[in-house]
């Protein structure tokens, strides 16, 4: 079963309804109890990083979720969550959670996409990726496939972990991350097709380190 990590940052019921779409056994939860037992974890969000924290932390969650990577448990951040497991964030100037080096940036004024026009803040529509690495993650994807962006900070990682990038008004990191830990800055859970497939790729994973324990 996959936890669905509930830290009052919105998004989990989408992120259920796309993994029962895919008949994958899963519960939006914060009890750490369940979390510590799950095969892997979502980390969803949407909303600000200082908020986002402080829930965390009120909830013991935090905690919880740092144990859970040290006993490694799968993990998949998604938006909000992505940004988060960074150490620090310029949003609210909030430090995070520290699972991964780097931290997130907010993007820059009168950024201009590639055809000139301008590239308005908050980044909001579908993207690419820019593929630089071979990840499970995103096995079996078209080349072509696009995924839903709402965002207006982004992450800023050790770039020997960054899986792919995405173009909007400059490259930026769109998916990090390393064997049994993952984060990506769009919502495969409102990205159709594609982010089905990321999606079931993920909880594949997560069985692989399962039968591997």
């Amino acid at each position: 079963m996959l936890a669905i990590l509930d830290y009052k940052a919105g998004n989990q019921t989408s992120v259920r309804r796309a993994l029962e779409h895919l008949s994958i056994p899963c519960a939006v939860t914060a009890d750490i109890e369940v979390m510590d037992a799950a095969s892997g974890i979502v980390f969803p969000g949407v909303g600000a990083a200082g908020q986002a924290m402080t829930a965390l932390a009120q909830a013991g969650l935090d905690k919880a979720l740092l144990r859970a990577v040290s006993k490694g448990i799968p993990l998949l951040g998604i938006c909000l969550g992505c940004q988060i497991l960074l150490e620090e964030s310029e949003e609210n100037n909030t430090k995070t959670l520290g699972v991964v080096p780097g931290a997130c940036r907010r993007f820059e004024n009168k950024l201009l996409q590639e055809d000139g026009s301008p590239a308005p803040v908050p980044h909001t529509g579908w993207n690419s990726l820019r593929v630089r690495v071979e990840s499970p993650l995103l096995a079996g994807l078209d080349p072509a496939a696009e995924f839903y962006f709402v965002h207006s900070y982004y992450p800023d990682t050790d770039p020997a972990l960054v899986i792919a990038t995405t173009v909007y008004g400059r490259e930026f990191c769109s998916v990090y991350g390393r064997d049994g830990l993952w984060a990506v800055q769009f919502h495969p859970e409102k990205s159709g097709k594609p982010g089905l497939v990321l999606l079931h790729n993920f909880y594949n994973c997560c069985l692989e380190a399962s039968h591997a324990q």
